[in-house]
């Protein structure tokens, strides 16, 4: 396995610790705007596929700074892509035919929902925000290089993640760490909010069955089959930090509402019964299960996240810029 990080802010090295010694695995800082770099990388370890998760990911960042988002998401994604093609075309006959570029996207990418229904591959796109519209031009770009130049491609458009080691500007880590610091706990407009949530083991799972089993030009919706109101979940939060991390006041006490996000989705949902009856692929992690275990971690692994907090980052609000 070969990373290529940009080491951007949310990027962390402790996190593939583990495995960084193996012989296995190998480390390349590059950027993925950078052609000629990208193109030294394939050249040097010979690829037998690509996974493509690079992208700048979290939506209020994306409403401060749009452009960082078009650059990483769109061009990135289309230089990653030339650079497959490139080397692609230049493999022997039988590594050719096995060749995968899989590119990994977001449900957001298909707007937002109602009360009812849910997301399917054949949902139109209809993105609100920075972030969203620069996950759909990437997937469009990666549907016209396999119908274009016949780069064997898959897609995924995957749920809310959680789980272990996600950097703290998300939902989950946001709420245990700043419970645990005696913080007041944000919660957007009136936490009516739906996810569909997906533990990192299951969709990891799901990304490398689509790699050896998905069938090519094909994209796959990969949900968790749990949804909840934000402000469910941060309830569900907090209770677990009340046994795991008690505090002179119940953490729930600590919730405060806050604005809305600008363009801030209603309802996202994902039916993934495609994924189940083509390749077998289900979620195995219950999500009540899931988020006392995620809880835990993060309540076990303070210096971890200390870390990153001495590094400047303090979960501070984003995202509130309007025209």
């Amino acid at each position: 396995v070969v990373n290529l990080d940009v080491l951007a802010y949310s990027a962390n090295l402790e996190n593939v610790a583990e495995v960084s010694a193996s012989p296995l695995y190998a480390f390349e800082e590059a950027d993925i705007c950078d052609a000629p770099a990208v193109k030294a990388i394939f050249a040097r370890h010979q690829p037998d596929a690509v996974m493509h998760l690079a992208a700048e990911s979290h939506n209020d960042r994306a409403i401060d700074g749009p452009l960082d988002f078009v650059r990483t998401n769109v061009m990135g994604t289309a230089v990653l892509l030339e650079a497959a093609r490139a080397y692609w075309l230049g493999l022997a006959p039988d590594r050719k035919a096995a060749f995968r570029f899989h590119h990994v996207s977001t449900d957001e990418v298909f707007g937002a929902l109602g009360e009812s229904g849910s997301f399917t591959e054949e949902t139109p796109y209809d993105p609100n925000s920075p972030y969203s519209a620069s996950k759909a031009g990437a997937d469009h770009l990666v549907r016209a290089w396999n119908r274009t130049f016949g780069l064997p491609v898959v897609i995924t458009n995957c749920a809310n993640n959680y789980g272990p080691f996600q950097f703290p500007e998300k939902l989950i880590p946001t709420v245990v760490l700043r419970a645990m610091e005696g913080k007041t706990i944000p919660v957007y407009g009136d936490g009516r909010q739906v996810r569909d949530w997906l533990h990192v083991d299951d969709h990891a799972d799901a990304l490398l069955t689509v790699l050896q089993k998905g069938r090519l030009g094909e994209t796959y919706c990969v949900g968790g089959d749990s949804n909840l109101r934000n402000l469910e979940i941060i309830k569900i939060l907090c209770a677990h930090l009340d046994r795991l991390a008690p505090a002179n006041v119940p953490h729930a006490e600590r919730i405060s509402f806050v604005a809305d996000r600008p363009g801030h989705d209603f309802r996202y949902s994902i039916d993934a019964s495609k994924l189940a009856n083509e390749l077998g692929w289900a979620p195995r992690t219950d999500l009540a299960a899931g988020l006392e275990d995620t809880v835990r971690w993060y309540v076990e692994n303070r210096a971890w996240w200390e870390a990153i907090r001495e590094r400047g980052f303090e979960s501070e609000r984003l995202g509130l810029a309007k025209a």
